[in-house]
């Protein structure tokens, strides 16, 4: 019973001597991990350093002993890899997760590792999609006309804007998986909205792309066929007729089936299309 009445001391006392978290504690960890994630990957655990480093104010708060600190940091050294704006709903429960034990809840190390690794996959996906396959195409494809006219700021905008939009969506995702708790992230990602957002985002890429590439892909053909009684048919207009710019779109698609069976080989489809474009070009065909 004294055992006990102790242990309830220790908790009151912690929970009065340990000052509860402030929106600028949580503000200030957010914005060292967004400032770094993708800066600071090792080969071995990712972005688990600068998540580790981002954590750093929040447990030097709310854990007054140096062995308990050091006992947090290393629970938060472990594997972690995530996108970088969406990443921030992890941070925020995990900022949760420890307060709460700090204060007694039954939280242990694993749970708060769980909640991380099962989360950073899903959102990871979640914020590629909407992140760098809608949100950035979209802005590029905005600005492209001006800087297609010669406008600088056809080129700077998007720098400006994107870096904006994403700390915009960061700051307030931190802030709610830090309000709402693991319990609402976790639904959310169990219930169908997830995956028809993704869908939705993963379609707007796939028209911006078909948008641009009919565009600015410039291919045309001068072929021209012999028909009867002198008369010539052009190649390039039977393939408008078909399907305006049928030749860009056929190029877009054999890019993209060699990235899929032979991946990201950059410099060999560089190579490949300027020697097919002079092969081509002195045979008269494009």
């Amino acid at each position: 019973m004294m055992s006990s009445d102790v242990m309830q001391h220790e908790l009151v006392e912690r929970a009065r001597t340990t000052g509860a978290l402030t929106k600028a504690d949580i503000t200030k960890a957010w914005f060292i991990y967004w400032l770094g994630a993708e800066v600071s990957n090792s080969y071995e655990r990712l972005q688990s350093l600068i998540f580790c480093a981002s954590m750093t104010p929040i447990i030097k708060k709310l854990y007054p002993q140096k062995e308990e600190q050091v006992e947090a940091l290393k629970r938060h050294l472990n594997f972690f890899n995530s996108e970088q704006t969406f990443g921030a709903v992890i941070q925020g429960i995990s900022i949760a997760m420890e307060e709460q034990k700090t204060r007694g809840e039954p939280i242990s190390d694993a749970s708060i590792t769980g909640i991380k690794t099962g989360l950073m996959g899903p959102l990871a996906g979640m914020g590629d999609s909407i992140v760098w396959a809608a949100v950035m195409p979209l802005l590029i494809a905005i600005f492209i006309p001006f800087a297609a006219n010669g406008s600088a700021f056809g080129g700077i905008a998007p720098l400006i804007l994107y870096p904006a939009i994403t700390l915009a969506i960061s700051y307030g995702l931190i802030h709610k998986g830090y309000t709402l708790g693991r319990d609402s992230i976790v639904g959310l990602l169990q219930g169908g909205r997830i995956k028809e957002l993704i869908y939705g985002a993963n379609v707007l890429g796939l028209i911006m792309m078909g948008a641009l590439s009919a565009s600015y892909v410039k291919i045309t053909t001068p072929l021209k066929i012999s028909a009867l009684k002198g008369s010539e048919v052009v190649v390039q207009q039977i393939l408008d007729s078909i399907a305006p710019g049928l030749l860009p779109l056929a190029a877009v698609f054999a890019i993209y089936i060699f990235l899929v069976k032979k991946g990201p080989r950059y410099t060999t489809i560089l190579l490949s299309i300027v020697a097919l474009s002079v092969v081509c070009s002195l045979l008269g065909v494009l």
